[in-house]
C-alpha cells in the first residue's frame, strides 16, 4: 500500500515540479486585504472582513493558496474567524500586458467561534502590479457555510500584494 501510494505521489508530483521550473512567472505572492461586505446569516448585516494570505503557483496558470482572516458583523457585534485552503487559477493571456493578473479562486473555509463549522468559498478579482514585487488586490469572495440553510458572507475585497 505504501508502494503505491508513494507512486501515486510521483506520478502528481514530479510533473507539477518540472512546469514550476519556467523562469517567466512568478511562483507565489501574498496578500493582505480588507473587505466590507454583507452577511445573509445576520439579515443581511454589514460586515468587514480582513486578512492574508498566499498563494504558490505550479504551473503558469494552476497553484494553491491559504489565508486566514477574521469576519465581524457590526450590527451586533457577532464574529467569526476564517481559514481557507482553496485552488488558484491565473486567466491571463501571455500576450496581455503583465501589469493584469485576473485570477478565479474556491475550497474549503474553516469557520471559528460558532463551533467549528465547515463551508467553502468561491471568486475572483485581479492583482494590478505597479512594480515586479508590489500591487494592489481587488477581489469579490463568498464564503459560504451551513448544514440546512446556506448562509453567504460575501466581500469585495481589497488590498496589498507583494512577491
Amino acid at each position: 500500500m505504501k508502494q503505491i501510494a508513494a507512486t501515486i505521489l510521483l506520478i502528481v508530483w514530479l510533473p507539477l515540479l518540472a512546469a514550476a521550473q519556467d523562469s517567466d512567472h512568478s511562483k507565489g505572492h501574498g496578500y493582505f486585504y480588507v473587505a466590507p461586505g454583507v452577511a445573509t446569516e445576520w439579515e443581511n448585516a454589514p460586515t468587514l472582513h480582513f486578512g492574508g494570505g498566499g498563494e504558490v503557483f505550479f504551473t503558469k496558470h494552476v497553484g494553491v493558496g491559504a489565508e486566514a482572516g477574521y469576519l465581524e458583523q457590526f450590527k451586533d457585534f457577532r464574529n467569526l474567524g476564517t481559514l481557507s485552503i482553496n485552488l488558484v487559477a491565473r486567466l491571463r493571456s501571455e500576450t496581455r500586458d503583465n501589469k493584469f493578473d485576473p485570477f478565479v479562486t474556491g475550497g474549503y473555509t474553516h469557520f471559528f467561534r460558532a463551533g467549528t463549522p465547515n463551508g467553502g468559498n468561491f471568486g475572483g478579482g485581479v492583482n494590478y502590479w505597479f512594480s515586479n514585487h508590489f500591487g494592489l488586490r481587488f477581489e469579490v469572495r463568498d464564503n459560504a457555510r451551513g448544514s440546512r440553510t446556506l448562509h453567504h458572507f460575501v466581500g469585495f475585497r481589497i488590498g496589498l500584494t507583494f512577491r
